[in-house]
């Protein structure tokens, strides 16, 4: 990640954010933790550093329908016909129970800049080729759980 890159989020998951950095960095006995557990402690503290570092907090992005962080998008999937909804954010920062993909997925790389109709198509690690195509693309804080997917 690099400093001219935003991670778009809530005021509430930086705020939960910063309230899991200071539960890690505060005091508590390392030596009843195994090695695994101090390096995992370790590298979610780096994660959770980098995230709030660069955070874009409670910015909603325009309402003009272009796939960007900070969107709620719904996609179709053009070999099922099945429909996702999905916050394009960072992944780490979890919005409730509603499912992330990060702009620099498969899927976040290849729908980024996209408008509603617009077929994009992306490689799984598998190595096959997967088409979506976007369906609606709505600011995080216009987004209502209830909108018909």
């Amino acid at each position: 990640m690099s400093s001219s890159e935003g991670v778009w989020m809530t005021p509430e998951t930086r705020d939960r954010l910063e309230a899991e950095l200071a539960a890690l960095l505060g005091p508590h006995v390392d030596d009843t933790l195994d090695l695994d557990e101090r390096r995992a402690r370790r590298a979610r503290v780096r994660q959770i550093h980098d995230l709030l570092q660069y955070a874009v907090v409670g910015e909603d992005p325009p309402d003009d329908g272009v796939a960007e962080p900070g969107m709620v998008l719904t996609v179709r999937y053009d070999d099922t016909g099945e429909t996702e909804t999905f916050l394009l954010g960072a992944r780490g920062a979890e919005h409730g129970d509603m499912e992330i993909y990060s702009a620099q997925s498969p899927l976040g790389t290849a729908i980024t800049g996209a408008r509603r109709g617009e077929k994009r198509s992306y490689r799984v690690p598998s190595g096959a080729t997967v088409s979506v195509t976007l369906v609606e693309a709505v600011p995080y804080g216009l987004h209502s759980s209830d909108c018909p997917a």
